[in-house]
């Protein structure tokens, strides 16, 4: 696709910048349009991925037909599948008469479907059903209906971590995903965001009958160098607010009103500093998520428990692991006698578990070793402590998670 084309659909379809990746995704939009793949646009909140299907469906057979857009995650959980595919009369409680869904009312045309990974359990199946084979039942009803639509879905979070998580269908992942369009984040544009703020700086000041606000060179880089976690959304807001408060009347001599990075910075929010900081040109994927290190952490720890039952049973449940000293490796460990029966013997597998992992350690004289157990420690307490920030104090739910059981966590949390 030549330049000029690809500008017009830009100007079409109100999109503002020249970044190479956001680039491509216009071009993979238009490149597939004409087929029914079904298309999975992915990337963070407020990059624009709502404009991606309004494309494909311009540039489809499907033209002419109904454009419908669905956002999932704003859909109650108890109605969610009676908007998609429809419901009979009587069906519920408040179903006075019959109702056609999404599906029904998108069939020849093109429907968007946003946030899907929020979609519960028994819409997946549903959902992977019509885009097998286009068929549906309504709620309360026994009739297969048929319909022909294009899906083109988007989300803001990980999928396959979702599908890994048991969280997400993997079969309905890979039936989405026929294409994928990843759009950009703002961070990763950084030439295109003045170009944005200067365009929603002039919608502004037109909307407000007010100056135009320009920024000087140093609030130029300023405004790039914010880490912008709402993307465009966010940026628009930040316009919004600048050409309310700082801009003025228009009059023959305050046509354009221009800001430093002193006066910018009002508008910016600060940094927290618990935010991870992101690694300007570093491509998204690259770093672990908070859900990821806790994986991992977890995963270490139950390496932890595994190794303290090993050592049981090697050496004793009560006996301590032989003293290796540093300054003769060769000396051999004196014999050690392990008593005839574990001290867990007879206890149940909870209280079995902890007074494994309650068993002494060896003692190595090397520092090395004792900051990494205390290390190990400090990691297992605050991966107690999030999953009960997490569920609210319900120890139940955050044992679940932790993979332990409750007897278990409320040891630890009295051994803290």
């Amino acid at each position: 696709m030549d330049s000029q084309e690809l500008q017009k659909i830009k100007n079409k379809f109100d999109i503002i910048g020249n970044d190479a990746s956001l680039n491509r995704a216009i071009e993979i939009a238009v490149t597939v349009a004409p087929t029914d793949l079904t298309v999975l646009v992915t990337g963070e909140s407020g990059t624009g991925k709502e404009t991606i299907p309004r494309i494909i469906h311009q540039y489809s057979r499907r033209r002419t037909g109904k454009f419908l857009a669905v956002n999932c995650g704003g859909l109650p959980e108890g109605t969610i599948n009676s908007e998609l595919f429809g419901h009979e009369k009587g069906a519920f409680t408040g179903a006075v008469e019959s109702r056609r869904g999404y599906f029904e009312e998108a069939n020849g045309g093109t429907l968007f479907l946003d946030e899907i990974g929020e979609l519960p359990a028994s819409t997946q199946a549903m959902l992977l059903r019509v885009l097998q084979n286009g068929e549906f039942m309504r709620v309360g009803s026994s009739k297969v209906e048929k319909t022909d639509v294009r899906v083109v879905a988007a989300t803001n979070v990980n999928l396959l971590y979702a599908v890994s998580r048991g969280k997400f269908r993997e079969d309905l992942y890979y039936r989405l995903n026929g294409i994928q369009i990843d759009m950009p984040a703002l961070r990763e544009r950084k030439d295109d965001i003045y170009l944005l703020f200067r365009k929603f700086a002039s919608d502004f000041s037109e909307k407000y009958s007010v100056s135009k606000v320009s920024l000087s060179h140093d609030a130029i880089i300023a405004l790039q160098n914010y880490r912008w976690p709402g993307n465009i959304r966010q940026l628009k807001n930040v316009a919004e607010r600048i050409s309310a408060m700082e801009s003025k009347p228009v009059t023959a001599f305050s046509e354009r009103t221009e800001i430093d990075a002193a006066r910018l910075s009002a508008y910016i929010p600060r940094e927290s500093p618990d935010t991870i900081p992101v690694i300007a040109g570093a491509q998204r994927g690259e770093g672990l998520g908070e859900s990821e290190k806790q994986m991992i952490i977890k995963a270490i720890l139950d390496l932890k428990q595994e190794i303290d039952s090993l050592k049981t049973v090697v050496y004793g449940g009560g006996a301590a692991i032989p003293r290796i000293a540093a300054n003769s490796p060769a000396e051999a460990p004196r014999e050690q006698s392990a008593p005839a029966v574990s001290p867990a013997a007879g206890v149940p597998d909870d209280e079995a578990e902890w007074q494994e992992s309650d068993t002494p350690s060896a003692t190595f004289s090397s520092e090395e070793e004792e900051e990494g157990s205390l290390s190990l420690r400090k990691a297992e307490e605050d991966n107690i402590r999030k999953s009960l920030e997490k569920y609210h104090g319900n120890r139940k739910l955050a044992a679940a998670e932790l993979g332990i059981s409750e007897r278990t966590l409320y040891r630890r949390l009295s051994k803290k």
